[in-house]
C-alpha cells in the first residue's frame, strides 16, 4: 500500500515536557519573527543603511523568516494537539522549503563574506565592485543555487518506495530520518545527497574561509592597532553567525552515518531551526553600531 502520510515522532518520548516545550518554542518563534521583521524595517527606513552589507542582511532575515515558517508552525501544532501526522505531499514540500532556504542562507553568508572582503581589501574600488546590480546577481545566484539543490535532493528522496505506516524519528521531514523510513535500499541515494550537501555546506564555508584569508592578510598590513580593531569589528557579527550556522550544519550533514544519534540530532536540529534564526537579528542588532544607532534613533522617535 502506498504511503499517504508519515508519523512524526518528534518529542513524544517526553510527554511531560510537551506543554513547556510548546511555550518555549512559541515564544522563541515570536521573538524570531519580531527580530527579523524589525531588522528588515530598520534597514529599509534608514538611508545610511542602504549599503551592500545591510542589503544582504535584510535578504538573510527574510530567508530566515521563511525558513522557520516551513518547520516551526507544524511542530507547534504537533506539540499542542499530539496529532503527529503529516501528508506525503506535505512532507515533500516541507523538505523542499527547508533545504531551499537553508541552502540560500549558506550562499547569502558567502556573499556577505565576499562583501566584507571587498570592503576591507579593496576600499577605494568598493563602490564600483559592489554595485546594486552585482548585489542583486549574488542574491539571485544564492536563491537559484539553494532551491535547485533542494529540488534535486527532494526528488531523489521521494522517488524511494515507502510502504505501510511509516514513522519518522524527528519533529520535521529532514533528509536522514525520511530516508531511514523507506522500504528500498538507499545507499546510492544517500551518497548523492551527501555529495550535494558537501557542495552546498562545505563549498560555501570554504569560499567564506578564502575571503577571510584575504581579509586577515589585509588587516595584518594595517600599521595601527586601532585600525586593525576597526577593520576586524566590521566582520565580528558575520563571524559569529557563521560559526553557529556552519557548526550545526556540518555536525548534522557532514559527519559519518555511524556516529548519528537520534537524541543528539534532534537537539542540534532544535538549535539550527529555532535558536539560530533568532541569533541573526540579535547579533547584528547588538554588535553592529550602525544598526544599534538606527534602532536607538527609531525608538527615540517613537518615545
Amino acid at each position: 500500500t502506498k504511503v499517504m502520510e508519515f508519523i512524526l515522532i518528534g518529542f513524544s518520548d517526553f510527554p511531560d515536557l510537551q506543554i513547556p516545550l510548546f511555550f518555549f518554542f512559541f515564544l522563541t518563534y515570536l521573538l524570531t519573527l519580531a527580530g527579523n521583521v524589525l531588522l528588515m524595517t530598520i534597514i529599509s527606513l534608514h538611508r545610511h543603511l542602504h549599503m551592500p552589507m545591510y542589503f544582504f542582511l535584510s535578504i538573510l532575515s527574510f530567508s530566515e523568516t521563511c525558513y522557520t515558517f516551513a518547520i516551526i508552525p507544524k511542530m507547534l501544532v504537533n506539540l499542542i494537539t499530539e496529532q503527529n501526522s503529516i501528508s506525503f505531499t506535505g512532507c515533500a514540500v516541507q523538505m523542499f522549503l527547508f533545504l531551499g532556504f537553508g541552502g540560500t542562507n549558506c550562499m547569502l553568508l558567502t556573499a556577505m563574506g565576499y562583501d566584507r572582503c571587498m570592503a576591507i581589501c579593496k576600499p577605494l574600488h568598493y563602490k564600483f565592485l559592489m554595485t546594486n546590480r552585482v548585489c542583486s546577481q549574488l542574491v539571485t545566484f544564492a536563491m537559484v543555487t539553494g532551491f535547485t539543490v533542494s529540488l534535486i535532493v527532494t526528488y531523489f528522496i521521494f522517488t524511494l518506495t515507502f510502504c505501510g505506516e511509516k514513522v519518522i524519528n524527528h519533529f520535521f521531514c529532514d533528509m536522514a530520518p525520511v530516508i531511514q523510513a523507506a522500504c528500498t535500499q538507499n545507499n546510492g541515494i544517500e551518497t548523492v545527497i551527501f555529495i550535494f550537501c558537501f557542495v552546498v555546506v562545505l563549498g560555501s564555508f570554504l569560499l567564506i574561509l578564502l575571503s577571510y584569508v584575504f581579509i586577515i592578510k589585509t588587516i595584518h598590513k594595517i600599521p595601527s592597532a586601532a585600525g586593525k580593531r576597526k577593520a576586524f569589528s566590521t566582520c565580528a557579527s558575520h563571524l559569529t553567525v557563521i560559526v553557529v550556522h556552519f557548526g550545526c550544519a556540518s555536525t548534522i550533514y557532514l559527519r559519518p552515518k555511524s556516529t548519528h544519534s537520534l537524541k543528539e540530532d534532534i537537539l542540534i536540529s532544535v538549535t539550527y531551526t529555532v535558536v539560530t534564526p533568532l541569533l541573526n537579528p540579535v547579533v547584528y542588532s547588538l554588535r553592529n553600531k550602525d544598526v544599534h544607532m538606527a534602532l536607538q534613533k527609531g525608538l527615540g522617535r517613537k518615545l
